[in-house]
């Protein structure tokens, strides 16, 4: 006897079942974006129902009425959309679109415990009327499918027609009773009029090839069989139904439609996978009834040869070879995958938080330990603190990749996005994305979405021009959108370009004056200008709409990416477009760092940043640039940054570090080598200080701070300007942060 699911279970098994709505709603959505473009296949047709049909079915486990009510009309465009009934159109795709965003509303409400939106519902379904099928129960829950208004028909009403052939697209139902099933009571022809309120009877055909001579015919004994052909949208459970009381007198095979075929096979690709057996798979999805699997399994037990389950199914059981080959596909897919997913173990995210801050601790354990160890004078003791924090390095590196994603997971959210938001704007704009399998930690992957998201709209809204003026200024009427992501120097960057008018660095400058944000006749450089479009309150839209004009949404992204350790870099041509290009780190946790020491201080430089170490060969403190293979390399000194007073070396070291294609030395006093680094976030006190993004603690215990190589290279590439340009700072120091 089956017991019921605890409540808890029920909770665990209601979250699996919204996560796994979720991606089939994810999936719906690119589908129908392809669709739309004109490149959806017919595999994208029936995986578009298998996506509506699963969420329905699970759906009616949970009791979610209105989520089934509702996706069995959306199903029931599909089915039809599957079958060629019709086509995909414009306006089709935008109304499944919205259904799609209703069915993920349901779900969502579903998670959160609230009451869903059947108003909405009712709606949506209004919109789905002109590719609903005429007799398509739009009120109708969700049972089995579509229930053909067929009246019922009488007993006079059944013709019987010897030697037509029977139509493939209605079921096929052959009857054939034992002699003594009139003394038993049963009539015949009365099964043949309850099948009506299944469906309509198209056609009866009488089998007569066991009647005897009429002399030796028995008047009280039935001799006749009948072929049915019924037109219906009852599951083959139900038909059988029909027969239950003559089971034990008569031999009924039930045979499925061609269209009633390909409904099986796509119910066996999305059963859900916690069936194994052949005849489970069969027995799920509606192609095998009860009694007809425990006859199947009987004949196999009884018989001395012991056929396979299928070879029975098909000879005796009349199964089509198609269904038994798809359940025996699907029964090998579910073993391989759980053979794999045995391999697999499922741990929460929290739990692996607790575990890389542990991971961190120990290694700076083992950081101290080392230390500790090259103290003394004994090898062995040497040794053993390597190799530990050898192991300690590779456990570091196994622990951070087991939560590196791929940034597609982001990216996958912006076709939806780029598609309303041009119909919005009445702009054709196009989305191109590239390096979506660049992998990032997941806790940034969460943080990223909506910055991204304000850079999407903002350059669909204010870069891209509409068609008529790309038209005129002799580009191409579609507008390019692209998402890039690659990883450099121990960073991801994440690129959106547009191909649109550019930022009118005058008008910005002239905007920000009028707002005070400039003191009139300041000398600011390109990048500078640029910036300005990241402070709080500042718009160049002459009007408020939806996406634009209320001076919110850049200052949003630029405080997020800071809040990442990350930077927002500006590149714009006048004409050509605009490129904003995001550089974050892979994990905010642990780095490989390059450790360096100025005066009494201690310093942390990313070592993917470092190129190479030289010595500084310039003796005049007033100059910053030195020679290096005939080049000129500008340099940082840390001591004069930071106004350090410590001891000085008599030779300073330069360490060489590039970011974003541009090289600057950092002048240091001495050099320990690499290290692993902890990242510590800085206090309130210190989070303004100036090219720091972080802080660590040493193996020695001491505190030393991180390196901001992206944000001090900005500050060296804006001192060249302005040397160049022989301009004085402007008093905005804000404008200068990275």
């Amino acid at each position: 006897m089956s017991t019921l699911p605890e409540m808890g279970d029920l909770d665990s098994l209601l979250h699996e079942f919204v996560e796994e709505a979720r991606e089939l709603i994810a999936q719906m959505e690119e589908i129908l974006l392809r669709a739309e473009s004109g490149d959806c296949t017919s595999e994208d047709m029936n995986a578009l129902f298998r996506c509506a049909h699963t969420i329905k079915g699970s759906g009616g486990l949970f009791a979610l009425d209105e989520v089934v009510r509702f996706t069995h009309i959306v199903e029931s465009v599909l089915v039809r959309l599957r079958d060629g009934v019709f086509g995909f159109s414009p306006a089709l795709v935008s109304v499944l679109l919205e259904c799609q965003d209703h069915i993920s509303h349901l779900i969502s409400a579903v998670a959160a415990g609230e009451t869903q939106d059947a108003a909405r519902s009712d709606t949506l379904i209004e919109k789905l009327l002109p590719w609903s099928a005429p007799t398509e129960s739009q009120g109708g829950g969700g049972g089995g499918g579509r229930q053909l208004a067929v009246p019922p028909i009488k007993e006079a009403e059944v013709t019987v027609e010897v030697g037509e052939r029977l139509g493939t697209e209605h079921w096929h139902i052959s009857m054939r009773f034992k002699p003594g099933v009139l003394a038993d009571g049963m009539d015949p022809l009365s099964f043949i009029n309850y099948l009506s309120r299944q469906g309509r009877i198209v056609h009866v055909e009488t089998v007569t090839d066991a009647l005897p001579d009429f002399d030796t015919a028995d008047p009280e004994a039935c001799y006749l069989g009948f072929e049915v052909a019924l037109e219906s949208r009852a599951s083959k459970a139900e038909l059988e139904s029909v027969f239950e009381f003559i089971a034990e007198n008569a031999h009924i095979v039930i045979l499925p439609p061609n269209s009633k075929i390909s409904e099986y096979l796509d119910l066996i690709a999305s059963l859900p996978e916690d069936r194994q057996r052949l005849g489970e798979i069969l027995l799920a999805c509606g192609t095998l009834t009860s009694r007809e699997l425990a006859s199947a399994l009987q004949m196999q037990k009884s018989s001395e040869a012991a056929p396979l389950l299928g070879q029975i199914l098909e000879d005796q059981i009349r199964v089509a070879p198609v269904l038994v080959d798809a359940a025996i596909k699907k029964q090998r897919t579910i073993e391989e995958k759980r053979a794999t997913e045995g391999k697999n173990v499922r741990v929460p995210a929290e739990r692996l938080d607790a575990l890389i801050d542990r991971i961190g601790e120990l290694v700076i354990a083992g950081a101290g330990s080392y230390a500790q160890a090259m103290k003394t004078r004994q090898p062995a003791m040497q040794e053993s603190a390597s190799q530990l924090l050898a192991l300690v390095e590779d456990i570091r590196d196994k622990v951070l990749s087991l939560r590196m994603v791929a940034i597609g997971e982001v990216f996958s959210r912006f076709p939806r996005v780029v598609r309303d938001v041009s119909r919005e704007l009445n702009k054709d704009i196009e989305l191109k994305i590239t390096g979506a399998e660049a992998e990032l930690d997941k806790s940034m992957i969460e943080k990223i979405a909506d910055p991204l998201m304000h850079l999407v709209r903002n350059a669909m809204d204010h870069g891209i021009e509409p068609v008529e003026q790309r038209v005129a200024a002799g580009k191409p009427a579609r507008g390019t959108l692209s998402l890039d992501a690659y990883h450099e120097s121990g960073l991801i960057v994440i690129q959106v370009k547009d191909d649109g008018r550019g930022l009118d660095t005058t008008r910005i400058l002239a905007k920000a004056i009028e707002k005070g944000l400039v003191a009139e006749g300041a000398a600011l450089t390109e990048q500078e200008i640029f910036r300005l479009i990241l402070e709080p309150g500042f718009s160049t839209a002459d009007q408020v709409s939806n996406l634009s004009g209320r001076g919110v949404g850049m200052d949003v992204v630029k405080s997020n990416v800071e809040a990442l350790r990350g930077t927002l870099d500006i590149h714009s041509t006048p004409g050509q477009g605009t490129t904003m290009r995001l550089c974050l780190p892979l994990t905010l946790a642990i780095i490989d760092g390059f450790h360096v020491g100025v005066g009494g201080a201690q310093f942390i430089v990313p070592l993917d940043m470092v190129v190479e170490c030289i010595e500084l060969q310039v003796a005049n403190d007033q100059v910053d640039y030195m020679e290096l293979r005939d080049e000129a390399l500008p340099f940082v000194r840390l001591r004069r940054l930071f106004g350090e007073s410590g001891p000085a070396h008599a030779r300073p070291r330069v360490v060489v570090v590039r970011f974003a294609g541009k090289t600057v030395g950092l002048v240091v006093d001495r050099i320990y080598g690499k290290c692993q680094t902890v990242i510590k976030p800085l206090g309130p006190l210190f989070e303004q200080v100036p090219c720091v993004s972080g802080s660590t603690i040493l193996g020695d215990g001491e505190v030393a701070l991180i390196i901001d190589v992206a944000q001090l290279i900005h500050d060296v590439v804006g001192r060249e300007w302005r040397v160049t340009h022989n301009a004085t700072p402007s008093r905005q120091p804000a404008l200068m942060a990275g």
